[in-house]
């Protein structure tokens, strides 16, 4: 088979790859870009990640806000939730974002965006085998792979004979779970518990550590839970799933799946049953359809591609940029990665991932921002420290909006003045956090924030407050 030859070719079109593919083909650069499916143009954070989620929260924030509308001193009729109707705004604003990047891909691309799964067939040649079955050869002096992560499935006995919902298939659901149970106690888990018991369902959390959010301190994971028990979300932790049993399920709830748990939690068995089962433990890498032998592409033993700070595989002239190298799953970072390359493959600069400061935030309500380290972390890393702490109650604005819930946390060094790391929990929080971000990049001390003058009444004066506790 004849091969048709390019200067670049990106495997995956998510944040990195769709961003860069533009940029190349600027350049002067002959470039293709193979995306598995027209469904999942544009990666998946618009498909089946970050804005299908963040605008089902939104219903579920709305949904909260009538149901508490008396506390306000307004009176509203009977709460009604329609999936349905959730569902279909979900699909809508995300077809809105693909169709817009579809069209830039286009634009930029032409013909040379190709719909297909591909896999390395030799070290600078991949085959693609494209949605109307055809089978095309591509070689190329460059790759980019950035093909993302998928749900991760335990291996529990029974799970996938029962059936489940992933992070995924949940965003199609029209029928309202009588009971959730949510299999992972981490950030994709959380969101979806909070959002389901706001949209009426019961919830149990399930998680294997001693605290949910492990990456988190204990006094933050703590407030965290804490919140989420008053809205009614029952949580089971230092639990592990000893097999999952199939029960009867009744006819018209077609989309259920009820599921009856064994679980050892301490010294107990216990059995827990529930109408739906949404399996929430994390993400791994999409490296399995790729034959990156035939390349020579090293993965390391969970199937992310390894990379130098640069973003560069063991094998010259192919990159891995996103959730796929192993580094943090945002999709602001990988942003970055793409700034990283088209800084020092077109612009002649010397980017690397060295000191990058990110940013996370999970998107519960309130909502918990992060960045830099935790208080953990500093003991860990022999840092003489202190700490500052604020409830969100002591925020005028928090007052004003009946968003008193939370805790405000930063970690400051003790010689330096400057802020180690810090945690929000309270409204906003995943805006505020950037002021903290912006202070920590600029190398400025905490007193920058302590003694500015911030708008009044802001969430994010909290920051006065806060960084005035030292």
């Amino acid at each position: 088979m004849n091969s048709e030859y390019y200067d670049d070719i990106i495997i995956g079109g998510g944040k990195a790859g769709k961003t860069l593919a533009p940029a190349l083909v600027a350049d002067g650069r002959k470039t293709a870009l193979v995306e598995c499916s027209l469904t999942m143009i544009g990666g998946g954070c618009i498909n089946v990640a970050c804005i299908p989620t963040k605008t089902m929260v939104a219903s579920a924030h709305v949904a909260n806000a009538v149901r508490n509308s008396a506390t306000y001193g307004v009176k509203t009729d009977a709460l009604t939730v329609t999936l349905v109707a959730v569902i279909q705004r979900k699909r809508t604003v995300v077809q809105s974002m693909r169709d817009m990047n579809l069209h830039n891909l286009e634009t930029a691309l032409g013909h040379n965006l190709i719909i297909g799964t591909g896999q390395f067939i030799a070290p600078k040649t991949i085959e693609v085998t494209t949605a109307e079955g055809k089978t095309r050869h591509l070689t190329a002096e460059r790759f980019f792979i950035n093909t993302g992560t998928r749900p991760s499935i335990p291996s529990v006995p029974g799970l996938k004979e029962v059936g489940f919902l992933t992070s995924e298939s949940i965003m199609e659901l029209e029928h309202l779970p009588e009971h959730l149970i949510v299999l992972g106690s981490g950030y994709i888990g959380l969101e979806f518990a909070q959002m389901f018991r706001r949209f009426g369902s019961r919830i149990t959390v399930i998680g294997q550590g001693e605290q949910i959010l492990s990456q988190q301190d204990p006094d933050i994971a703590i407030a965290v839970q804490a919140l989420l028990e008053r809205d009614g979300i029952e949580f089971l932790l230092k639990a592990k799933v000893l097999r999952v049993v199939r029960e009867a399920s009744p006819l018209e709830n077609r989309a259920g799946n009820a599921t009856e748990l064994q679980i050892q939690v301490a010294d107990q068995k216990i059995t827990l049953q529930g109408s739906h089962l949404l399996v929430a433990v994390g993400r791994v890498p999409t490296t399995e359809t790729l034959n990156l032998a035939a390349a020579g592409v090293a993965i390391d033993a969970y199937g992310f591609i390894p990379v130098n700070d640069r973003l560069e595989t063991n094998i010259p002239g192919i990159w891995a940029l996103g959730d796929i190298n192993g580094g943090p799953q945002y999709t602001h970072v990988s942003l970055d990665d793409y700034r990283i390359v088209k800084a020092n493959l077109i612009d002649g600069g010397n980017r690397s991932t060295r000191d990058r400061l990110i940013p996370s935030c999970l998107f519960i309500d309130p909502e918990l921002a992060h960045v830099g380290l935790t208080e953990t972390e500093a003991w860990q890393q022999g840092y003489a420290y202190r700490v500052a702490k604020l409830d969100a109650s002591a925020i005028p604005r928090a007052r004003t909006l009946g968003q008193t819930d939370g805790l405000l946390k930063a970690i400051v060094d003790t010689e330096t003045g400057k802020i180690l790391g810090c945690s929000l929990l309270c409204h906003e929080a995943g805006e505020v956090i950037s002021t903290v971000q912006m202070i920590m990049q600029a190398k400025m001390p905490y007193t920058v924030l302590r003694d500015g003058v911030l708008t009044h009444p802001t969430m994010t004066e909290g920051l006065n407050l806060l960084f005035s506790k030292l």
